[in-house]
């Protein structure tokens, strides 16, 4: 969460003149030359290609991206509908992961319903129209809400399984909808002081970037990435000697194990190649690149972008894989007489997504017992 804090941090540096651009004479380039043309604006550190290169969008490229965005719409919708029917009507107890998972699912839902918006601003001429950066606005806040929640999930994995005793007091599921307000003040009020300060830049664009902003988002998903790793391999490690230590919940263990690695695979197939394309931009911007490298780079960008939004579908794939498993994870710890005494058995067969955390840290708790 404090990474979270870094755009807002920044941009209050920048309004007290703390971090600014030098000052540039009347005519002056700030940066590098490309054919006798400046790459960046005076007086600024915005990136501006268009004045090097021109690149054309084709019939191809915008069909692609037509289908590609259509086709993660369609599915997204299918599934963050059917998770929220299971989220909100199908369980009955308030936990931390169910708080943590609604409120990634309102971020996913979020940014799905920004796509039809999107499409239309790939064609426009203007980039600084508001309708443009107010969609923009909505897009970035909730692709970055998104990054934020999956990692405070880890976060609270590693919590409940590191330290199962301290995590009674420390979790609960109203700190969970603290902490998720919290992230959402932090994420709106970063990007919106973004919109209003930073330099106009519209989807389809690769002109007028903010290099600070660019910046500072890399930073603040690296830090993420670092955080997530972390508490997930904690976990994995965790359960691996839990699993050598009791083999008869070998096969819970392993299912739960095969959930967490999965979530963090998926984390970084589907955001990692957006960082590191955004990275390769930065470089780009700051050499006398030709134009092909700039063209290849703006190529990777669009490429990675659209792997980036099918994380709202792997994310609602995952939640169904996390209530059957866990389902059957729990089933296996729980001794046989507590399920079948005084419960109809066909209600195991039912989603019980509450259970995953629980399973993990009664799985700790035995663990800390020897």
């Amino acid at each position: 969460m404090v990474s979270c804090l870094l755009p807002v941090f920044f941009q209050w540096l920048k309004g007290f003149h703390l971090i600014s651009s030098p000052a540039n004479p009347v005519g002056a380039c700030a940066g590098p030359r490309v054919r006798g043309k400046c790459l960046i604006n005076k007086n600024s550190t915005t990136v501006n290609f268009s004045m090097n290169c021109n690149f054309e969008t084709t019939n191809s490229s915008r069909i692609a991206t037509v289908v590609s965005m259509g086709t993660i719409l369609f599915l997204g919708i299918i599934f963050n509908s059917l998770a929220v029917w299971v989220f909100c009507y199908k369980m009955k107890k308030w936990t931390e992961t169910r708080v943590y998972m609604i409120n990634l699912i309102v971020a996913d839902y979020s940014l799905l319903v920004s796509f039809p918006f999107i499409l239309p601003t790939f064609h426009q001429e203007d980039d600084g129209t508001i309708f443009c950066k107010i969609i923009q606005s909505i897009y970035l806040i909730n692709t970055h809400m998104s990054i934020c929640s999956i990692t405070v999930i880890a976060v609270d994995r590693y919590i409940a399984i590191k330290y199962p005793l301290k995590a009674k007091s420390w979790r609960s599921p109203k700190k969970a909808v603290l902490i998720c307000g919290i992230l959402w003040i932090i994420v709106i009020g970063s990007i919106s002081v973004s919109a209003v300060t930073g330099d106009n830049f519209c989807f389809g664009k690769s002109s007028t970037r903010n290099f600070e902003s660019t910046l500072f988002s890399l930073l603040e998903f690296f830090i993420l990435l670092i955080i997530l790793s972390f508490c997930s391999i904690q976990v994995i490690i965790s359960l691996i000697k839990k699993k050598k230590m009791a083999i008869s919940e070998e096969k819970g263990v392993q299912k739960a194990l095969g959930i967490v690695l999965a979530n963090l695979i998926v984390f970084i197939v589907c955001f990692l190649p957006l960082h590191v394309a955004l990275l390769l931009k930065l470089v780009v911007d700051s050499v006398d690149a030709s134009c092909p490298v700039q063209e290849g780079v703006t190529a990777f960008i669009r490429v990675a972008s659209r792997i980036a939004n099918s994380n709202c579908c792997f994310d609602a794939v995952g939640y169904y894989f996390v209530a059957k498993e866990f389902q059957e994870a729990s089933a296996a710890v729980i001794p046989k007489f507590l399920q079948t005494k005084g419960k109809p058995r066909h209600k195991l067969c039912q989603p019980s997504l509450e259970t995953e955390i629980d399973v993990l840290e009664r799985q700790s708790q035995s663990l800390h017992a020897y």
